[in-house]
């Protein structure tokens, strides 16, 4: 009798099993020809600008037209020498930047550039991704290490 009523407690269990939602994909990865030119130059443009004041200790600040508030104020002389001393010690002089992709948000209408970014010293891989709003301005603009694969 006990099994019979654990066997019926089970069944239940399993047919009263939700479905699934399916989740609609935001994100999209596009070719660069399919990006606007301003978009494509705002991004490199503000992102070698950011890093080669590593190399040069001179930075100019982002205009009203360039960036968003948030972006502006983050984006601060002391804050940026304090990052580059690091990134120079590890990483040594700043090169180049070579484009990865291009992800597009459908929601928010923003396209986010990764790029690699070239160093003297190549023991360590870091990134760069910079995003650009409806607006063509720069909401955002992070670095990221990237670990290496083991073999």
């Amino acid at each position: 009798m006990r099994r019979i009523i654990l066997f019926c407690c089970v069944l239940l269990v399993l047919s009263c099993k939700s479905k699934k939602n399916i989740v609609e994909n935001t994100t999209t990865i596009i070719k660069p020809t399919e990006v606007a030119a301003v978009k494509k130059d705002r991004a490199y443009d503000l992102g070698k600008r950011l890093l080669e004041t590593c190399n040069t200790s001179r930075f100019k600040p982002f205009s009203s037209a360039e960036a968003t508030e948030k972006v502006r104020q983050n984006a601060t002389k002391e804050k940026i020498s304090i990052i580059c001393k690091k990134i120079n010690l590890r990483n040594g002089r700043f090169q180049g930047l070579t484009l990865l992709d291009i992800t597009h948000n459908k929601i928010t209408d923003e396209y986010t550039f990764r790029y690699n970014i070239d160093y003297e010293k190549k023991m360590f891989k870091r990134e760069l991704y910079v995003t650009v709003d409806s607006e063509n301005k720069v909401s955002a603009i992070s670095t990221k290490e990237i670990s290496p694969k083991p073999l």
